[in-house]
């Protein structure tokens, strides 16, 4: 009967070590992003946060719109060379999610809208719907929007013309 309790303290165990190297990740990240503000003469303060199987950095103040960039671009860059830098620290590659100044919250809710609508649209016509391309990002809140609803999407094409389709039931 002690099998069942050392497979649940395992697991306990597993959890506990999984998010303590998901804030391990938050920390790192933090500490180069504070770094980037400081040479970029940029004021901000930085939220951490672990969110489902990844950690999640947040960068919130005012006049963040240049690290932003057109359509997120700058975000972009910024995620990929904080997780960098916490892969060269941990030695492991991570799922960090940067956000900055709330924009891709807000664009994830702009997103499962426009999923929803494409959902509406196939539903409706019975005929696939096709999105404008999207990062990577992007099209995964859009894939998750549309397997809420009941529905099937797929991506298609090459970066950076990769795009979602929507088909209906």
């Amino acid at each position: 009967m002690t099998e069942p309790a050392a497979e649940g303290e395992a697991e306990a165990t597993d959890t506990e070590s999984r998010l303590s190297r998901l804030e391990e990740e938050g920390d790192i990240a933090a500490d180069y992003l504070e770094g980037l503000l400081d040479i970029a003469d940029f004021d901000g303060d930085i939220d951490m946060d672990v969110e489902g199987d990844r950690a999640s950095v947040s960068i919130v103040g005012d006049g963040l719109a240049n690290l932003v960039g057109k359509n997120g671009e700058v975000l972009e860059a910024l995620q990929e060379l904080t997780r960098l830098a916490v892969t060269r620290e941990t030695g492991e590659r991570t799922r960090l999610m940067l956000d900055i100044g709330g924009h891709r919250a807000a664009r994830r809710a702009a997103l499962i809208e426009l999923g929803n609508e494409a959902v509406e649209q196939a539903k409706s016509t019975g005929q696939g719907v096709r999105l404008a391309p999207m990062s990577p990002f992007e099209r995964k809140v859009v894939h998750d929007a549309v397997a809420a609803a009941g529905l099937r999407s797929e991506s298609e094409g090459e970066e950076p013309n990769r795009c979602v389709i929507v088909y209906p039931a």
